[in-house]
């Protein structure tokens, strides 16, 4: 997944853990970019009595570098508390939630949001609300306008929202780490089955999202909105992280709480989908997770010789054999998640932050978004899509194992001819709509605008159990 449960400690700790990020220019407020990171996956709508929130002892942080470096030059800070209203019943809810402020809602959560940049620190709101988790219609009959509600702007301009979000990563999970299965490619496997459509194992699930709009020229370095690709300042880079403090004290029995103390240090980050959990060998992914992006180097290796590149050729015996007599070093993988695509690879693309190696997921803000969106990004002809930033429905599953299995050595290597599988793998079909008007699967995934992750599932409709979307051909 492209972060869900990547590493074995912070599997163990869901609140903190970092399952997203996305950051594009917004399509309907283009001087905009939107960026949305996510916590707390495969939340199963029923999920209750006690609902999905955000970690009260979590500090959650949305970080910016703006001149190349590896280094936060702007960092958004959110920090949670919840209120009880009634600590003598069970339920979440007495009655219908009608708005944020409804005295039947039994347990809210309210956040405050920080920038720290050049010039300090800036609390841009606080106390702002959470709207609930999505219970059911009886419970609540109308979540659209709790949602809307819930969105804060500040007088910068930014738009904040934080709460439950309709799961839009999408990934064939139950296939993918059943030793390496492709199900439309099964036929090819090392241990064969029948060639089937992928299953997309989120769908019906939510997410607990951290989205932020901000104008780019409180973005970039100079506080310009670049034209030209080429302009130092057009590229970000961009990382999520989440952070705890050092020491928790379990004292329920003689004081009513737990309290935490001491400064707080990283337990979660993340950049690029799927770095962790692809690329880093499990026995240092606990280490990726606590360490800033300038220690990437320490994972060059396993960029330049990512696993899956050589088990490939074994899973899918004769499938890649040009992929299995590559031995250089991938500098094409090293270009596409550790330094940004430099000018003259792609035309008209250019991502690159310099020679430092660090996870960033790098987004050039003057390319516009499009108007003919490919789910499969930059690889489909889109210079708008991954790994130009990443939208919400682009299918970024499909477009790293494209990259693994060789479509991008030609980038940097003009005498590699990729094999022919190489340009056709895939796992799950993004399972609905693809034009600009309609940009995603089932239901309301996705929406147009602000906050982009579609109104989360409820609880009653069950659709973890119900949904299953119909599949079309890529």
């Amino acid at each position: 997944m492209s972060s869900h449960r990547e590493a074995p400690a912070i599997s163990k700790d869901p609140v903190a853990d970092s399952t997203d990020l996305y950051a594009f220019r917004s399509p309907d407020s283009p001087d905009t970019v939107t960026i949305i990171a996510n916590y707390l996956p495969l939340q199963l709508p029923a999920g209750g009595p006690n609902f999905y929130e955000f970690g009260d002892d979590v500090l959650y942080e949305i970080h910016i570098s703006n001149n190349g470096e590896p280094l936060s030059n702007i960092t958004y800070q959110f920090q949670f508390h919840t209120e009880l209203a009634d600590p003598n019943t069970f339920l979440y809810n007495t009655g219908q939630i009608t708005a944020l402020d409804s005295p039947n809602w039994n347990r809210r959560q309210f956040y405050t949001v920080t920038r720290i940049d050049k010039n300090g620190y800036h609390e841009l709101a606080s106390n702002a609300p959470c709207p609930p988790s999505n219970v059911g219609p009886r419970s609540i009959p109308h979540y659209a306008p709790l949602a809307d509600a819930a969105v804060v702007t500040t007088s910068d301009g930014e738009k904040i929202f934080a709460g439950q979000r309709a799961e839009g990563f999408y990934v064939d999970l139950g296939s993918i780490f059943d030793l390496g299965d492709l199900r439309p490619f099964s036929p090819d496997q090392l241990i064969p089955g029948p060639a089937s459509a992928g299953v997309n194992a989120t769908a019906g699930l939510n997410v607990a999202s951290i989205a932020i709009q901000v104008p780019i020229t409180l973005l970039t370095s100079n506080g310009s909105m670049p034209t030209s690709v080429t302009d130092p300042a057009a590229v970000l880079g961009i990382w999520t992280s989440a952070n705890r403090q050092k020491v928790r004290v379990y004292d329920q029995a003689f004081t009513g709480k737990d309290s935490d103390v001491g400064p707080f240090v990283q337990v979660s980050r993340l950049g690029n989908p799927l770095f962790n959990e692809v690329i880093v060998p499990i026995g240092k992914k606990d280490l990726w997770n606590t360490l800033p992006p300038f220690a990437d180097r320490e994972f060059l290796s396993y960029v330049q010789h990512p696993e899956l590149s050589s088990l490939l050729p074994v899973l899918y015996p004769g499938v890649f054999p040009d992929l299995a007599k590559y031995t250089a070093a991938r500098a094409d993988l090293v270009a596409i998640l550790l330094t940004g695509i430099p000018t003259g690879v792609v035309d008209g693309l250019n991502t690159y932050t310099g020679p430092w190696y660090a996870d960033m997921l790098r987004l050039n803000v003057a390319i516009p978004p499009s108007s003919s969106p490919s789910i499969l990004g930059v690889l489909g002809g889109d210079l708008a899509g991954y790994p130009n930033g990443r939208r919400v429905y682009d299918d970024v599953v499909s477009i790293e194992l494209r990259a693994i299995a060789g479509t991008t050595i030609p980038l940097v290597d003009k005498s590699y001819k990729p094999d022919a599988a190489a340009g056709a793998i895939y796992d799950v079909i993004n399972p609905n709509k693809t034009s600009p008007s309609q940009l995603g699967p089932i239901g309301e995934t996705y929406l147009n605008s602000f906050p982009y992750l579609g109104i989360p599932w409820d609880g009653f409709s069950n659709p973890s159990v119900t949904a299953t979307p119909t599949l079309v051909n890529q």
